[in-house]
């Protein structure tokens, strides 16, 4: 199964800019995800850089890029749910993340997310993100619980 950005749109509530996952390549619900994230050098996070800077200026915020993992993490666990279940995806927590390499404007990232476990409204995801064939990040574990989507909208107000 493939989803292009159109389908995420309809899967995710996130949108520009801080939707962070472009297509997914490949899912086997319940099991695992290959998302992918490219990074453009016209994204947000790169406005305030002065022209003169250098190269390790622009290198992909850490946040972003656990951000897009999750949200791949996030459409695996939606397309694993049963039919009828309702509710919103929220991340709680991530550990043992692991930055390998600096990510930057023209890489197109890959993550491997595989789904470990799901308890009660709460889901346990892991794996890696890549560039080309070199590992840029690991997760060891990333957790998420659901929730209603009136209580989220509540919440805001």
């Amino acid at each position: 199964m493939r989803l292009d950005h159109a389908a995420l749109r309809a899967l995710l509530p996130h949108r520009y800019p801080m939707l962070l996952l472009d297509r997914v390549e490949a899912v086997a619900p319940g099991e695992s995800l290959t998302g992918v994230k490219a990074v453009s050098g016209c994204e947000p996070c790169y406005r305030g850089i002065a022209e003169d800077q250098p190269a390790d200026r622009y290198a992909y915020p850490a946040s972003l890029l656990i951000e897009s993992f999750g949200q791949g993490a996030a459409v695996l666990w939606l397309l694993s749910r049963r039919p009828g279940t309702a509710g919103l995806p929220m991340f709680t927590a991530a550990r043992d993340v692991v930055l390998l390499r600096p990510v930057h404007p023209g890489d197109v990232i890959h993550h491997r997310v595989r789904l470990d476990q799901v308890v009660d409204g709460a889901a346990f995801a892991s794996g890696s993100s890549w560039v080309g064939e070199r590992r840029v990040a690991e997760f060891d574990s990333m957790m998420a619980v659901v929730r209603p989507v009136d209580a989220v909208a509540e919440a805001r107000d």
